[in-house]
């Protein structure tokens, strides 16, 4: 379904420009400081590894420690999203992690550091699947790859904007005491804890409970979320421990991970990566945000061509295979700067311009009472192969010398993602409680 076809009616365009502009900005405001608070450890890491005595292996564990909390508590955390409700359940979420986040400024070596990382993934766990399960009660599904990318372009414009951002508040150092890397912390984290308070009262739970829509616009926009979810009702509805056990769900999670892998490694280890070229910190600030501009772009015109064709899976598998490509060239390209960023953003395109077509595929693919621990579960697994690849990284850096050489696996899951997209969305049943499906290859 396109849409933007002509037969579009008025009441459906006033419907969806409300609803588009009430919730998406302010949840890219709100993940662009998700974002922000997870990956500036990276650029704090160009003052705090010397200060604090982190060799390159404990700053990696470290930094991947966010991950395993976060998928530890984000099927829990999902789940109390549709409990609670998810206005108070995603303040919940930002509140805990901006002030976590602000904390890390007082950290005094490895142990405090691996301590505050399992604490700041377990604050944030759910925050991300949670918004995505939301947009699903408010978006029709003919509305979810655009609206999800451009959701979504906060996490390049979180680097695009934090990068220089970051390497300003670096300057910082010894202002009132502090370091600047503790600076960076404090003054990227409480702002978290301010938008947390304003979800009270922008977000609301459901669209027919909406104030601020019309009583047309809610009857329409509920029976349209209605009838979108009766579609694919009748597919069933998996328990997290059956939806753990489920190949189909476990291969989506694998396709999720190297998209992921490739942001989170290269969030945390890119900074480093080209301040090894002998740049300054605020000119590794400015380089670092090039990649990630371009990004931000191309993943909007990417989703919105995904929902004009209504066409998700060559869009998802296409993605993956632009990173596996730059992967296996980047190796090549040590000592060449320009080489380099270029490569660095065709891996950002991919990993960026993945998520719009492949989320609005995974959140069809799954029963409406299955998507709340699904969608939750894709994200969890994929982010915990993302903090492995993270600690990775930083061991092959210590053990040969080279950032990239610990990116080639990466590159091998990504190829292989792309062609399970492939196999598995080629007219694939979601999965069911009674039985499980096979992937079809007709």
């Amino acid at each position: 379904m396109q849409v933007d076809r002509p037969e579009v009616s008025a009441l459906e365009k006033a419907t969806m420009r409300h609803v588009t502009l009430r919730l998406v900005p302010f949840l890219m405001l709100c993940y662009f400081f998700a974002l922000l608070d997870r990956v500036n450890v990276g650029f704090a890491s160009l003052q705090m590894n010397k200060d604090l005595g982190l060799s390159a292996a404990v700053f990696g564990l470290g930094s991947s420690l966010f991950f395993v909390a976060y998928f530890l508590f984000e099927v829990p955390s999902n789940l109390a999203l549709e409990k609670f409700g998810a206005r108070r359940w995603i303040a919940r979420i930002m509140i805990t992690w901006g002030l976590v986040s602000a904390c890390m400024a007082f950290v005094v070596g490895p142990y405090s550091f691996y301590g505050m990382r399992l604490l700041l993934g377990a604050a944030e766990a759910g925050f991300f699947p949670g918004v995505v399960l939301y947009l699903t009660y408010w978006l029709p599904a003919a509305y979810r790859a655009r609206l999800i990318a451009i959701f979504m372009v906060s996490v390049p414009v979180a680097s695009f904007i934090g990068s220089p951002v970051s390497a300003l508040l670096l300057e910082l150092n010894g202002l009132l005491g502090l370091k600047g890397w503790q600076w960076l912390f404090i003054l990227e984290g409480l702002p978290t804890v301010l938008l947390g308070a304003a979800c009270l009262r922008v977000l609301t739970d459901r669209p027919e409970t909406a104030p601020w829509l019309t009583p047309e616009q809610r009857d329409w926009l509920t029976q349209r979320i209605a009838s979108d979810n009766a579609k694919k009702s009748a597919s069933g509805h998996l328990t997290v421990w059956q939806l753990v056990r489920n190949p189909q769900f476990l291969t989506m999670a694998m396709i999720c991970a190297g998209a992921s892998a490739t942001g989170s490694a290269l969030a945390v280890w890119q900074p480093q990566l080209l301040k090894s070229f002998g740049l300054t910190n605020m000119q590794t600030g400015f380089i670092n945000s090039v990649p990630y501009g371009i990004a931000a772009v191309l993943m909007v015109m990417w989703g919105r061509h995904s929902d004009h064709t209504g066409e998700r899976r060559w869009h998802t598998a296409l993605t993956l295979w632009l990173i596996a490509a730059a992967l296996g060239t980047l190796a090549a390209t040590q000592g060449h700067l320009v080489a380099t960023v270029m490569l660095l953003s065709c891996c950002l395109i991919g990993a960026y311009s993945f998520k719009g077509p492949f989320w609005a595929l995974s959140s069809t693919w799954m029963s409406p009472k299955t998507a709340a621990a699904g969608l939750a579960g894709i994200n969890a697994i994929s982010n915990l192969v993302g903090g492995g690849a993270i600690s990775l990284v930083g061991w092959v850096k210590e053990t040969t010398g080279s950032f990239t050489m610990g990116l080639l696996p990466i590159m091998l899951l990504t190829f292989l993602g792309g062609v399970a997209v492939l196999l598995l969305s080629r007219q694939t049943p979601a999965p069911s409680a009674e039985a499980t499906p096979r992937v079809s290859t007709t």
